[in-house]
């Protein structure tokens, strides 16, 4: 059984055919998170802070960072800020310390830029997920030694010189490229998680049955344990919540081990409860003057006030279970009895390192 192994300096995470599947929070990236990149530039890190805890108290077992910011304003200063080889190598080892002073997670180093992904490295505690190598062969002779060279796992996305490929006959033949390249490097296909590349459902209706396919290929050819973005599927349609539910454990079912993912429900804010309560009130429906906000949006089925595990997460526990990795059905129990206090049951979050 083909199992991959990640580590901080105090836990480790498997991804394997064995074992739960694994979910990388990908939070923490400033790609499309307008007020995430200004605070970022601006030196203020308490958000990213936040996201870490938020994310692993959801059940994520790796954090994935991503380094990718655009300084806009910094540019004008300096125009080397218009250029992420210059940023993001300085950015990415200030992330993961943010990150390491606040959990223990594994982490997964993700970055285009290979001066980010060493800089990373050489920050990083542990045995970290590389994010990511590709088949062009320039990708594949700069970031292949530093898998080498850091002796960690690496991501391989299945693209190449020629784009992606809507074949999936294509996009196997790019990853068997990568896995065999890598061996020619000393990597075991064990360190190597392919991701095949997840279309949109709404684009091509048949992304979900390529996927499924590539991913038994991958497994039983090649040996190697997936990931993908696990949102990719549902990209562009509405209530993707309820198409990512049914993909996840689907996936799953085909042999993927992995994804990342928001595991994280964000918080209901202000003005949507005040809509709620107007419409409450419009509805004639009669509220205790002192009921609180989080009251309120549970009593209405909203949510809550806090971040929460998202329903993503509630599929992924239902599909350990199904899938006999959780032992006896202990963390979906937990999970359900009372999902403040038992976020993190089970093997999905991770195990404490042996010390020797």
């Amino acid at each position: 059984m083909t199992r991959t192994v990640i580590e901080s300096q105090t836990r480790t995470t498997v991804i394997g055919f064995d074992e739960p599947f694994c979910v990388i929070g990908e939070r923490i990236n400033p790609t499309g998170r307008k007020i995430l990149n200004e605070e970022l530039e601006r030196g203020d890190f308490s958000r990213v802070e936040a996201d870490a805890l938020a994310q692993v108290a959801a059940g994520a077992s790796v954090l994935d960072i991503n380094s990718g910011a655009v300084f806009s304003n910094k540019m004008g200063e300096d125009p080397r800020y218009a250029d992420n080889n210059f940023v993001e190598p300085m950015l990415m080892p200030e992330l993961i310390r943010v990150v390491q002073a606040v959990t223990d997670s594994p982490l997964c180093i993700d970055s285009s830029v290979p001066g980010a992904l060493q800089a990373g490295l050489e920050a990083a505690n542990g045995r970290p997920l590389l994010n990511s190598v590709t088949g062009e062969e320039e990708r594949l002779e700069l970031v292949l030694p530093l898998v080498k060279k850091y002796n960690v796992a690496v991501v391989a996305i299945s693209n190449d010189d020629t784009g992606i490929s809507e074949d999936p006959d294509v996009r196997f033949a790019v990853a068997k490229k990568i896995v065999e390249r890598a061996a020619d490097f000393g990597i075991p296909a064990h360190d190597i998680v392919v991701d095949p590349l997840v279309m949109p459902i709404g684009a091509m209706g048949s992304a979900g049955q390529q996927v499924f396919t590539l991913v038994r290929r991958l497994r039983e050819e090649l040996g190697v344990n997936t990931t993908c973005g696990a949102s990719n599927i549902s990209f562009g349609l509405p209530n993707r919540h309820g198409i990512n539910n049914a993909f996840l454990p689907m996936a799953f079912g085909a042999g993927m081990t992995s994804a990342i993912m928001n595991p994280v429900a964000l918080p209901i804010g202000p003005k949507a409860i005040a809509e709620k309560r107007a419409q409450a009130e419009a509805a004639g429906i009669i509220l205790p003057d002192d009921l609180d906000d989080e009251t309120f949006v549970k009593l209405f089925g909203m949510g809550s006030t806090k971040p929460r595990p998202g329903k993503e997460m509630e599929a992924i526990r239902a599909a350990n279970f199904l899938m006999n990795q959780d032992d006896g059905g202990g963390a979906w129990i937990r999970f359900n009895q009372d999902p403040d206090a038992a976020l993190l049951g089970g093997r999905a979050g991770g195990r404490r390192r042996r010390r020797a």
